[in-house]
């Protein structure tokens, strides 16, 4: 059954008996290219009746949701042809990858990157023994495919990326398709709603497929099994009209998908039209198709007297035991021939010409759109002079300021300097206030389209400041964004970053393949502001104390990850405008939002953070000689304890030998085999020195220095007070008590640490502990920390 329901709109066939001859051709030749990736290692255009050794060794890959991605691919390459639409395509269902794969390879643009792969017959061959192979592709599409910007290997986050590639993008549309099983997660659940942020009069659309087959791996799927009338409520109440099509006659299909195709783009096309000729007048109903067809649609239909096609077990590899079993090897030829390969490809294994009648022109073909390589398509930004920002700080721990204000005044100076090339948005979930980046709303609004009524706060369509009350989407959004072309900032609660930490990494992923691609220009930098920190969500309590992401970026390979801690808003500055400049990394950014000590000026912030790391002469007490003793911190909080700290050894232990060092960049703490930042040994002993032991105030959790300078010189010498996950709602001081990195006990471990004892140790220790015992008894009285410690500051 094939059906459209009348949405007001004229459904006539618009296509002959030769363009439905041609569109279905072209579908056979990708059903067909797509099992020979599954199955086949040789006699790829079947010359010969299939034998075992035709059959690769281990069968891997995923038919179900082949022949609709292909289908899909298809009809867009008409509308294309038809309309000169520049069109992206996003493959969301995890596993499609054979499918892209054979139609990249039909329309030519996979034999340009990848020249060894052509057209013809031996190329099919290898194209073929690639597949899920060792040394060749995954059965996903990824970095190496062409046309793609989106990672299917973890499902939920096609069509936040696609939203992400639309914006400020006028003239692209985004095709994404959504599989019934990805349509289950909480991510994808989540993305419908970026309608409501998608402006016609200046971004490009998405036109979300919602490809139902029914199953995932091993059961119905949820949507699936949803009658239509669900299904089209759900979309149409995310504000979506919604176009259905179903069948499982391939020419019933074809015309009505043309069809569906046409009116949607031409509905595109009239809201967008209005949108700039007229005006923004609200928030339109853009179209979106639901598409049902048989899961391994095409395929095999029994096995063993067991249904195959339109159920879940179509999903993987249908025939299984093709090298082993005469009937299903004489099954799978007779599958493969049923796409009559003889009438798609000539006796070379060319592509027969008339398919070359559906190809889009150049760059106009899926798989080379200049938006699915963004790095072809940067544009620099137009950075500002940080020093018209910069806190005015005439000496050292004497000025309070909240640091990352100066990076809400750097935003709103980049959006002025940029407006031109609309090419920069801020992305944040309802916290741009929270976080002291509100200085961007001098200049830019919160984007909306829906309604903006008259108590709102720099609401409008216009604004580009995109705040959704999700990490994912916020996370998503600038992916599919940087991308594309783009820059961009993620800021974020700390603890909740968390909530997206499986896209950091799955980007992460992406830019170290990419690195090892050179038809893959380098995009910007994947720029995370972490804020909220677990040291001063005291009053939210334990649920927001967590500085895990950290951990998860150290994880990763050096050549794309980066971890910045600037200890004000001076170091935060240059660390911001490395970032902003900066190609092909993920930079994570992490200072608190609550007023605090300021260290350094411009020029010393500088030249600090282009080391990343270095000893604080002026707070040192070593003379330039051998320490007794090195206090290192890395973090606001921590290099605010260890400064009080070092103020008391000064004050109760004058004798004693003390080393500051402050650490920004905490790649730096790595050997120099591990990370292209890391400290070659002469550096790491002029810093650390050979023998001194060192305690090291840390933002996160300890293991992370014990993992970062693994490999030094006695590593065991450094002892590291950092987050114990002990939390809960109290005070800030006492946060730092409870995880044992407070001022008192930083100094105690100093003074049990030291090479040598000094006069006035064990008075010093015995005060530390006092104050420590006074401070418990204080904040259960007083409800806050220790006037002397609410109004420390550094003395020279």
């Amino acid at each position: 059954m094939t059906t459209l329901p009348d949405l007001g709109h004229a459904h006539a066939d618009p296509l002959d008996d030769a363009e439905l001859a041609l569109l279905d051709a072209w579908w056979r030749a990708a059903n067909y290219l797509t099992v020979g990736q599954i199955y086949l290692r040789d006699n790829a255009l079947l010359a010969e009746p299939l034998v075992p050794e035709h059959i690769k060794p281990r069968l891997l890959g995923h038919w179900g949701t082949s022949p609709g991605l292909s289908l899909l691919y298809t009809h867009l390459n008409r509308l294309i042809r038809r309309t000169g639409q520049p069109t992206l395509y996003v493959a969301g269902p995890g596993h499609g990858g054979p499918a892209i794969l054979a139609n990249l390879w039909l329309e030519g643009s996979y034999s340009e990157i990848y020249p060894d792969i052509s057209r013809d017959a031996a190329g099919m061959r290898r194209f073929f023994r690639q597949f899920s192979t060792p040394g060749g592709v995954p059965s996903h599409v990824s970095v190496p495919t062409p046309g793609s910007i989106h990672e299917g290997g973890e499902l939920g986050y096609a069509l936040v990326h696609a939203f992400g590639a639309a914006f400020d993008d006028p003239d692209l549309l985004v095709a994404c398709v959504v599989g019934d099983g990805e349509a289950e997660t909480g991510p994808l659940e989540g993305s419908w709603k970026s309608v409501r942020f998608l402006n016609p009069a200046r971004d490009g659309a998405v036109l979300p497929v919602l490809h139902l087959n029914g199953y995932k791996i091993s059961g119905p799927t949820v949507l699936g099994r949803s009658s239509d009338a669900e299904v089209s409520a759900l979309l149409e109440a995310h504000g979506y009209e919604v176009h259905l099509v179903e069948g499982d006659d391939p020419t019933s299909v074809h015309r009505v998908l043309a069809a569906t195709l046409d009116t949607c783009h031409a509905r595109i096309r009239r809201i967008q039209t209005d949108a700039r000729e007229r005006g923004f007048s609200g928030r339109p109903r853009w179209p979106a198709i639901v598409l049902r067809t048989p899961k391994g649609w095409t395929g095999p239909k029994v096995l063993d007297g067991v249904p195959i096609e339109g159920t879940f077990r179509s999903h993987q590899v249908p025939l299984p035991a093709v090298r082993t079993d005469p009937e299903q090897l004489l099954a799978l030829e007779e599958w493969m021939r049923s796409y009559r390969p003889d009438e798609l490809f000539d006796a070379d294994g060319r592509p027969i010409a008339w398919l070359g009648d559906l190809t889009p022109t150049a760059h106009l073909r899926m798989g080379a759109v200049p938006a699915a390589n963004g790095g072809r398509l940067l544009v620099e930004l137009d950075m500002p002079d940080i020093t018209t920002l910069a806190v005015d700080v005439p000496a050292p721990g004497s000025v309070v300021h909240e640091s990352t204000r100066v990076l809400g005044e750097l935003c709103r100076d980049i959006f002025v300097r940029n407006e031109h090339e609309a090419n920069f948005r801020l992305f944040c979930p309802d916290e741009t206030n929270s976080n002291r980046l509100g200085a961007v709303f001098e200049v830019e609004d919160r984007c909306t389209v829906d309604a903006v009524e008259g108590g709102d706060d720099h609401l409008s369509p216009d604004g580009r400041v995109m705040e959704v009350l999700s990490e994912n989407l916020c996370h998503g959004w600038l992916e599919g964004y940087l991308l594309t072309g783009r820059h961009g900032l993620f800021a974020s609660y700390e603890a909740f970053s968390m909530v997206s930490a499986s896209q950091t990494v799955q980007h992460l992923k992406w830019l170290e393949h990419a690195r090892h691609l050179p038809w893959r220009s380098p995009i910007a930098s994947l720029n995370i502001l972490l804020t909220s920190t677990c040291w001063r969500n005291d009053h939210n309590g334990f649920s927001h104390q967590g500085p895990g992401l950290i951990d998860v970026v150290l994880s990763k390979k050096g050549e794309v990850t980066r971890v910045y801690l600037p200890p004000d808003a001076n170091c935060l500055l240059s660390v911001s405008e490395h970032c902003f400049r900066s190609r092909g990394y993920v930079n994570l950014m992490v200072i608190d939002k609550q007023p605090q000590l300021q260290w350094l000026d411009l020029d010393a912030a500088r030249a600090h953070c282009s080391h990343g790391l270095g000893i604080w002469e002026w707070a040192s007490t070593d003379g330039g000689d051998d320490p007794d003793i090195v206090m290192a911190c890395a973090g606001d909080v921590p290099t605010l304890e260890t400064m009080a700290a070092v103020d008391l050894l000064r004050e109760g232990t004058p004798d004693l030998r003390v080393r500051v060092v402050n650490v920004v960049d905490l790649m730096r703490l790595f050997p120099a085999d591990d990370h292209p930042h890391g400290l070659d040994p002469l550096t790491f002993r002029s810093i650390f020195t050979t023998d001194t032991d060192v305690i090291f105030a840390f933002h996160g959790y300890p293991r992370a220095i014990h993992q970062l300078v693994h490999g030094h010189n006695r590593p065991g010498r450094f002892h590291v007070r950092g987050f114990n996950e002990e939390g809960t709602t109290t005070t800030p001081f006492d946060m730092v008590v409870r995880n044992r990195m407070s001022r008192y006990q930083l100094a105690q471990e100093a003074l049990r640490r030291a090479r040598r004892s000094v006069p006035g140790a064990e008075e010093l220790t015995l005060r530390c502990q006092q104050q420590l015992d006074r401070h418990a008894t204080w904040i259960g009285a007083h409800t806050q920390d220790l006037p002397e410690v609410q109004d420390w500051v550094w003395t020279s």
